[in-house]
Parts: structure tokens; sequence; C-alpha cells
């Protein structure tokens, strides 16, 4: 559950000092990693950690005025970071920086460590350790399960609290009604009933206003202040954009999840898909510059988030479809084409004439858990062989 801080000038300063106290904790446990070897001693853990923390803070006055809770949380965030490495979950803990990596966490019982309290009907107040209480916008009840919370500051300029609260999932009608969703880049995601869902994005004008930034950003020179001001206002749009897209996921995620009982979806690659065109020196790629426009699009229109907020949502309820062929069968004969997909919105069946649009199409099969072989045999989601395509009767 996440809320916009309004922290005044002085709170700004501190929760800053907050951040930059976090990041230098972190880098010192990343340094430390780093210098560890074959046959040399383990590097310490997060018990041998808070014990050096604590011989710095007896020496270093600047540390010692910093928040212990917030520091010490920073090492615990490392170890856990290290477990999610060695259990190949996630990547090596990398190096944080400054303009980039603001934020830090506060653990504890709430009514000891913090305390939350609403003061009219869209503000409220957190407490933070060595910063006070700190006014947010209050847009909706926080639970008494919360028992942290995470304060960070984006690229552009913007505070937030985020409370550690995991939502009840959402019921579904118990209607047993089942949708397929397709998703693509002109049309975000298309439903098998025939509905056409877009994430909204810039406007013509914002679109103008960043090319513009950009190329001042260009000619900017490293370090100066007007190379940070135009990064400053880069920001600000690309935050827009996000939080459109973060809004319509979540919109989106929810109608769905109220309004069907079964969710599928295909079961697409998308770090596959994106990846680079560029190659290397010795074999370069080609169209790099057309597919790098593909993957900005395919980031845009929101795929990996819709899927995880609609499994988060509606757990159990959520099933994935292998998406091989979904795009070229039609879907009242069952007839698998290339030719039958003429462009991206108009599908025509080579066989039967059954015109549709293409994305309806592929949703449709996508529902129904159609999936097709390379030999053209039909499959229901188990894998198991179905039939065969029917030949379509002549008209005589």
């Amino acid at each position: 559950m996440r809320f916009r801080l309004a922290p005044t000038p002085a709170q700004e300063q501190a929760l800053l000092d907050h951040c930059s106290h976090a990041r230098y904790v972190w880098n010192l446990a990343v340094e430390q990693h780093q210098h560890w070897r074959p046959g040399r001693a383990s590097a310490p853990g997060y018990v041998e950690q808070c014990r050096q923390l604590t011989e710095a803070r007896k020496e270093f006055s600047w540390l010692a005025a910093g928040s212990q809770t917030v520091q010490q949380q920073a090492l615990r965030d490392f170890a856990q970071a290290m477990a999610n490495f060695f259990a190949g979950t996630h990547r090596r803990p990398t190096w944080r920086k400054a303009g980039i990596h603001e934020g830090f966490r506060i653990v504890g019982r709430r009514g000891s460590q913090w305390e939350v309290r609403r003061l009219s009907r869209k503000t409220g107040q957190v407490w933070i350790p060595k910063v006070g209480w700190v006014r947010f916008r209050w847009s909706r009840q926080i639970p008494d399960l919360a028992k942290s919370f995470r304060v960070n500051r984006d690229r552009a300029g913007r505070w937030h609290v985020s409370f550690a609260v995991i939502p009840p999932p959402i019921d579904g009608p118990g209607t047993g009604e089942v949708v397929g969703i397709d998703r693509g880049v002109a049309v975000s995601a298309a439903l098998s009933t025939g509905e056409k869902l877009s994430v909204p994005g810039l406007c013509k004008t914002e679109a103008t206003r960043l090319r513009r930034l950009q190329r001042r950003l260009a000619r900017a020179k490293r370090g100066s202040n007007r190379r940070t001001r135009v990064k400053t206002a880069i920001a600000r749009i690309k935050a827009r954009e996000t939080d459109r897209r973060k809004d319509w996921v979540e919109q989106t995620s929810t109608y769905l999840a109220r309004r069907y009982d079964l969710i599928r979806v295909e079961d697409l690659k998308i770090k596959n898909m994106v990846r680079s065109a560029r190659g290397t020196l010795t074999t370069p790629g080609t169209n790099v510059r057309a597919k790098a426009g593909l993957n900005r699009s395919i980031h845009a229109a929101g795929w990996g988030l819709l899927v995880t907020r609609l499994e988060q949502k509606a757990p159990g309820r959520v099933e994935k479809i292998d998406p091989a062929y979904t795009s070229q069968t039609c879907h009242a004969c069952g007839h698998c084409a290339a030719e039958s997909r003429e462009s991206q919105a108009v599908f025509r069946c080579r066989a039967c004439g059954h015109v549709d649009h293409a994305d309806a199409n592929a949703a449709k099969n996508i529902a129904v858990g159609r999936t097709v072989t390379a030999r053209g045999a039909l499959q229901p989601p188990g894998g198991a062989m179905s039939r065969e395509p029917q030949p379509v009767p002549s008209s005589e």
C-alpha cells in the first residue's frame, strides 16, 4: 500500500540523510562480499556486520547522528538479497547510487518504533525515527497488520511511503465464465468477449516535449546544473507515463478478477522477446533500431505486470496457454494458416471465410485453451491430441 508523502524542506533533508546512510551501509556490505575469493574465510554475516556497525557509529559522529534502525535494516535487506542470490531466484546485489537508489525501510512494532494516525479525510501522518511526524495523502485505510514500511524518493523528486501489507485476494463471481486475453502492442489486451483495452500513454504534446528534453540533455555538459534540471524534467514526464500504466493495470486486473472465474493468458517469454538485436562486433545484428522500438512498445504495454497482478488478485484462477499458432488459427473452423492474418487487425480465414479482429480471434482461441502443433493438429490445454482440422464442406 503506497501513499504520497509531503515532507517539509527540513524533513526532506532528514529523509535524504537516512537514504544516504542506508546506501552507505549497503555499499560497504557489497564491498566486503566482493573481496571474497575461493580459499578465503567467508564474508561477514548479518550479526558480524551489525557489530562492526556499532563500532563505526562510536567512531564517526555523522553516522551516529543517523537512525540505527535504518542502518541495521539496510544490512538485513542485504543479507536477504544475498540469500536470494544463493537460492538462484535473484541476481547478485550490486552498488547503490545517489539519485537513483534513494530509500530506506523501517521495521518494528506499530506503536513503539513507528506510528500512523489520521488527521482528516485526505491527510494522515506517519512517525519516522529522527524525522518526526511526516504528512501523507490518505487514500485508503491502513490495516493494523502492517509491521514495516519503506520510504523512497523517485527520480522525479517525489516521496512515497509503502506499508508492507498483503491485500486479500478477490473472489470470483461464481458463474464459471472464462475469458481469454491476447496481449499485443497496438492493443494492449484484447479479450475474447471482443473488448479491446489499451494502456494510456503520453499525449502528443507530452511526447513532443519529451523528445525536445532528450535532445537538450544530449547537448548538456555532464555534471552541470542544467543537465540535472533537464534530467529531472524528463523523469517527471516518464513518471507520469509509468503512473498511468500502473493505474491501468490495477483497474484492468481488478475488473477481470471480479468478472471472470477463469482467466487464460498466453505463456509469453517476455524476457526473451525484449532481448536486444545489437549482436556483437563479429556478428552484428540487423534492424537494431526497429527491434529497440518494438522492445520499448512491449514494455510500455505492461504485459508482465498485468499477468503478475492477475495472479496476485486471483490466485489459482489464472491459466497460461501455449501461444503457438493462436493468432493464425481460425476460431470458427480451426484451420491454421499464416495467410489468414492479413494485417495487424484483420483476420480472414482462407478455409471458411470467417472474418474477425485478429487480436479478438486469438483471444478466443486462448479462452478455449486451443493450441496448434506444427503439423496443424489441435490440442486442448492439457496437451493431448484432440482432433485433426476438419475439411471445409463444399458449397455444392
